[in-house]
């Protein structure tokens, strides 16, 4: 049985822009996502931006609506994207925005980013190299700190 990831918005719009959707899918993972996180994909798509949602992803509502409190200082789809791996005993989840990370912290959670799943993708040897996928998000508006991409592709052996 793969180990389940409970996924926001932000990676997937990355994924996309380098266009390894199909590669993340590959990945040992159930994916899973809040409503909150489609509704997201999906009013992109509808407003004319290249954002789908993928096959592989398995939407999973809360048990319990989302109150004010959590959604203080995150955006509902990151908020739902915590409560759904506490409410489901899931302990990992993908978020590339600070202050999500930083409440899936808080809330115990283990944390992996867009840049961390195509990292697996490239170990597990599905791909030989990523930096084109990693320019291929900057040069499309992904932003990710310079310092950071720099340390990721060195640790790859990029």
């Amino acid at each position: 049985m793969n180990k389940k990831i409970v996924v926001n918005t932000s990676p997937l719009i990355a994924w996309e822009k380098m266009q390894a959707l199909d590669l993340v899918g590959k990945l040992p993972f159930d994916f899973i996502c809040p409503p909150q996180v489609q509704a997201e994909i999906l009013a992109g798509a509808a407003k004319g931006y290249s954002v789908s949602f993928p096959s592989w992803l398995k939407v999973v509502r809360l048990a319990v609506p989302l109150t004010p409190l959590a959604l203080a200082n995150l955006d509902a789809g990151e908020a739902a994207v915590i409560e759904l791996a506490l409410e489901q005993n899931i302990s990992l989840v993908c978020l590339d925005e600070i202050k999500g990370r930083r409440a899936a912290l808080a809330s115990g959670l283990q944390i992996i980013g867009s840049l961390g799943l195509l990292g697996k993708i490239k170990t597990l040897g599905l791909v030989s190299e990523i930096r084109s996928l990693v320019e291929k998000a900057q040069d499309s508006g992904i932003y990710y700190d310079t310092k950071l991409v720099g340390e990721f592709l060195h640790k790859l052996g990029e």
